[in-house]
């Protein structure tokens, strides 16, 4: 019998999702039974459901027969809040469109501070000609915190384009063509190395204000931050304070605490501030419904799925 899939997504995107699902079954030539609202199906026959971490289904109990849950986001920390059900894998969200749309927004950033290309758009008219052309990529130090799924394919498009790029995770990752750093002592060398840092580390109890006062200290003076993991990362008063004394050159802010980011916050007029909202990278329905119909044909078929969160470690 074909599984019973269930989407507890949000209630807007209910349409697009449905159109993508069944189309990325059918191109898999994956049987399966789709519900697209949880109220019209019972609980007790649901073998996967799709889930986000503020969607419709809070209480997991009565689906008795669950074989995973299927996170829509790459970030799970919303979801682990919920009382969910022991011994039923979560699944990440890993996706085509969410990795090449994170990379698009990292090089793209990184090019812009690297080549300070607000400076010239800034500037208007001045009629002075300046001087000095930045240095090239190869002279450039880029530090990227966080080498998972989407932090280790960002470092190594960036060494690809010739940077010089040191990553950091909590345990020893190797990236092709990246300087890789693990533990305390290697964050602080990736931290004094960094003329650009990005951040694309996920939120857990280790990982909130990672980057506090002392941390940004050990920046090279004239740094950049371009943060698109998650706003907790960041203490923001003190990256403020470094900005405002000029310790830093600019910070690009695509996540922060509260979102949307309130109209009063200091990031919206700050000339050192650039604020994006929340566009770094999506989950895109149509590539999103083939990763989850690849992982629900993987476990039909006996094998293990991919991308399963620890939940010791909070990804």
């Amino acid at each position: 019998m074909a599984p019973l899939v269930v989407y507890a997504g949000k209630p807007s995107e209910r349409a697009a999702y449905e159109t993508s699902l069944t189309r990325a079954a059918e191109a898999e030539g994956v049987g399966m039974l789709l519900c697209m609202d949880p109220a019209d199906a019972d609980p007790a026959e649901v073998d996967y459901l799709i889930i986000t971490g503020s969607g419709p289904v809070r209480d997991f109990a009565p689906y008795t027969r669950l074989k995973a849950l299927l996170s829509l986001w790459a970030g799970v920390e919303d979801i682990l809040r919920l009382p969910l059900p022991h011994g039923v894998p979560l699944v990440r969200m890993v996706e085509e469109g969410l990795t090449l749309g994170m990379i698009d927004y990292v090089v793209g950033h990184v090019m812009r501070h690297h080549l300070d290309i607000d400076r010239f758009i800034g500037a208007g008219p001045s009629g002075e000609w300046g001087t000095g052309a930045p240095p090239l990529a190869r002279e450039r130090h880029v530090g990227v915190l966080g080498l998972g799924a989407l932090g280790s394919v960002c470092a190594g498009r960036l060494a690809a384009n010739g940077f010089r790029v040191t990553g950091w995770s909590r345990t020893e990752k190797r990236v092709p063509g990246v300087r890789c750093l693990a533990g305390e002592g290697g964050l602080g060398r990736t931290l004094s190395d960094s003329e650009i840092l990005v951040l694309l580390l996920p939120l857990t109890a280790d990982t909130s204000r990672i980057l506090d006062a002392r941390r940004i200290g050990m920046l090279p003076d004239g740094a950049c931050v371009v943060n698109a993991g998650r706003g907790p990362l960041i203490d923001h008063e003190a990256l403020l304070a470094a900005l405002d004394a000029g310790r830093l050159r600019h910070a690009t802010m695509d996540v922060f605490d509260v979102e949307p980011l309130p109209p009063e916050h200091r990031y919206w007029t700050h000339p050192r501030v650039t604020v994006t909202p929340h566009i770094a990278s999506v989950t895109r329905p149509e590539t999103a419904s083939l990763s989850l119909v690849r992982q629900i044909a993987r476990d039909e078929r006996g094998e293990p799925f991919t991308h399963v969160v620890d939940r010791a470690h909070g990804y």
